[in-house]
């Protein structure tokens, strides 16, 4: 058995490893819908294969919370502390896949004129960006305030994707010939929106790791 100090370096450590996901996820969103707004195809590809880096991540924190359960079989919070761990990992994996989805739209658009100016979307990203960082905080600093923030956010999010949705579906009323773009508009709106319900999951772990209460705050 390893002592205190050196079991919360490697708790510490994890946080750590979160962080950088965090920060690897964010900046995927960003360089995504950057991407989306000039219809820039070679930055897009760049960052689709970034995606690599981020599963590597995740591997190591999984890696490292089981030998810490394997070898010190920590209990309570201790324990809560790396099962969260371990389910941010996972959000922070798939918020990064929904960032690469995004790219990938921008590869299908090709060659394409957008047919209107992108204001809406990257508001919601710049949105969801923030929810990223403010959830790796809540769990770093086992901040519940702030992990309640996300739910509010969430709703923000949620009304920009209705307002998008809607304004999409008048360019093709206007203009069948918009449809397949609109489409692929309206499912980049969509990638953006799921990033905001996992980075509410976190926010939902992170409330389950200082109370041992489960919220929802989903709804």
């Amino acid at each position: 058995m390893i002592k205190r100090k050196e079991f919360d370096l490697a708790l510490n450590e994890l946080s750590r490893l979160l962080e950088e996901m965090g920060q690897r996820v964010e900046r995927a969103l960003s360089e995504s819908i950057e991407s989306l707004k000039t219809m820039d195809a070679v930055r897009a590809k760049h960052i689709i294969s970034e995606d690599v880096e981020l599963n590597q991540l995740e591997e190591k924190i999984i890696d490292l919370g089981s030998r810490l359960i394997l070898t010190q079989q920590p209990v309570a919070k201790d324990l809560r502390r790396i099962l969260v761990a371990f389910r941010i990992s996972n959000d922070l994996e798939r918020m990064g896949d929904l960032s690469i989805d995004v790219a990938k739209v921008v590869l299908r658009m090709d060659g394409q004129t957008l047919i209107k100016p992108l204001i809406d979307l990257p508001r919601m990203a710049e949105i969801v960006q923030q929810m990223i960082t403010d959830s790796i905080q809540s769990y770093v600093r086992e901040d519940v305030n702030l992990a309640y923030k996300m739910a509010k956010e969430d709703d923000q999010v949620d009304q920009l994707y209705s307002q998008i949705f809607r304004e999409l579906l008048s360019y093709v009323v206007e203009n069948p010939q918009n449809a397949s773009q609109a489409m692929l508009l309206t499912f980049v709106g969509r990638y953006i929106e799921r990033i905001a319900d996992h980075a509410t999951n976190i926010g939902e772990a992170v409330v389950y790791l200082v109370t041992n209460e489960r919220p929802d705050l989903n709804n």
